[in-house]
């Protein structure tokens, strides 16, 4: 994987689009942070007793799009990848047949959905889901800032993962 373009965000533009431009900040952010890694740097476990591994991230933010946008928002089934009654955190538990490239693709393949779902949607649509607690209904603004918080915070940990890997450090 070559080390992908990340998009600037603009400096002024209505809600949606800053915010959309911000979240594909962060997502391309997490793709740079995982570029031109191996395999076995991919599955590199960032300080023991952590599993955390950039693989691990990746799949755990798939299941992100595909939880937040697709089902809660659209209202799409979209049952996790990764995640299992015996593994609720089956993202991070990657197996040995397990690969970047279906990671990376499954990944792409959610974003692109998200996009696609999301696209003229007003900030202030209600999800179909609801708050497990509340049963409040999300805006679609809350899920916006709520994906760019989860990015933001696992690029925070990609960061330092990446630096245990090879000593590469950035925004």
């Amino acid at each position: 994987m070559t080390t992908p373009e990340r998009t600037e965000v603009p400096l002024s533009g209505d809600e949606h689009h800053m915010l959309a431009s911000f979240l594909d900040f962060q997502r391309e952010t997490l793709a740079w942070k995982c570029s031109e890694l191996d395999a076995g740097q991919l599955r590199h476990a960032s300080v023991p007793p952590s599993q955390l591994t950039l693989l691990g991230l990746v799949r755990h933010l798939t299941e992100n799009e595909r939880g937040w946008f697709h089902d809660v928002m659209a209202g799409e089934e979209a049952p996790p990848l990764y995640a299992s009654d015996e593994d609720p955190d089956g993202e991070f538990h990657p197996t040995d047949t397990d690969t970047w490239e279906d990671a990376y693709a499954a990944w792409q393949a959610s974003i692109t959905r998200s996009k696609e779902l999301m696209a003229g949607r007003p900030l202030d649509e209600l999800s179909v889901g609801r708050d497990r607690t509340s049963n409040e209904p999300y805006s679609l603004r809350w899920i916006y800032t709520h994906m760019i918080e989860e990015y933001a915070r696992h690029n925070g940990h990609a960061d330092l993962i990446r630096e245990v890997i090879d000593g590469s450090t950035g925004e």
